[in-house]
């Protein structure tokens, strides 16, 4: 890889990680269009600890909290009350399934799972499903009202991320908004619940990149510190956002995308794989 594409795609995991629009998507894109690659699912995983280092740092006290809290409940049964032991077991829990699903798909997920003709309809099918969620969820329930079923839902929401195209962020918000919840509760806890499912899937892929003929350590160390500086900013961005606005705008670009990619594959503008 180029010192070109290493930066480019450490900015774009950074300004799309956490946007309902599928960082995974956007690398695949970029590089297969303007580099003539795919920089591979090691890739996006490992440079996504770089973001998932910056929501470590923006809500460092919350999750301070809640790993306190959780050790606290384990030792002591009147401790289980506390809210935040309850939302510790919520994160945990829906991070099962990502987990389970990226092992047992690993080689899927790595292969046919990118070709860009799958992508292209992904960001389409799903940002539609993303609009529905917003036309027609109640959003009346917080994070604290979270229920296990809405911790495995929400799981198996986040899994379908493998795929590049569906977004981790944004099958956490249209199945959070279809659940009810409203956007800043859904959103604040999709920041935690990718805490442990990426740093696990980027330790995961570390030995693939090592093995690979990809980035050097030093690139690969490069766009972690890019991804993590723009990840920061728009975490702090993105909780404002959606404090007054819908997710429309989001599911307008992931239409026009996926459109515009179709077309240019039918045109053999881009390779598919």
């Amino acid at each position: 890889m180029s010192w070109l594409e290493v930066i480019v795609l450490g900015l774009l995991q950074g300004l799309t990680e956490f946007l309902p629009i599928s960082s995974s998507a956007h690398l695949r894109i970029a590089s297969g269009a303007f580099f003539g690659n795919d920089p591979g699912a090691a890739f996006t995983a490992v440079s996504q600890i770089g973001t998932e280092a910056a929501v470590i740092v923006y809500f460092a006290r919350d999750i301070w909290r809640l790993v306190v809290a959780w050790f606290r409940g384990l030792a002591n049964r009147d401790a289980r009350d506390d809210p935040d032991y309850r939302m510790a077991w919520l994160v945990i829990i829906g991070s099962v399934p990502i987990a389970v699903l990226g092992v047992l798909f690993k080689d899927q997920v790595e292969t046919v799972a990118r070709n860009l003709w799958l992508v292209a309809t992904t960001l389409i099918v799903f940002g539609v499903l993303l609009g529905l969620a917003e036309r027609f969820g109640r959003q009346e329930r917080e994070i604290s009202q979270i229920t296990l079923k809405d911790g495995i839902l929400l799981g198996l929401a986040q899994a379908m991320a493998l795929i590049p195209g569906v977004s981790r962020s944004g099958g956490t918000i249209t199945a959070g908004l279809a659940l009810g919840l409203t956007r800043p509760a859904i959103v604040r806890y999709s920041f935690l619940l990718a805490i442990p499912s990426v740093f696990g899937a980027g330790i995961f892929q570390l030995p693939d990149i090592a093995a690979g003929d990809g980035p050097s350590a030093v690139q690969m160390v490069v766009a972690v510190v890019i991804a993590f500086v723009v990840g920061y900013a728009v975490i702090a961005w993105l909780l404002r956002f959606v404090e007054n606005n819908t997710v429309y705008v989001f599911v307008a670009y992931r239409i026009a995308l996926g459109v515009a990619l179709l077309a240019a594959l039918a045109i053999g503008a881009v390779a598919a794989t």
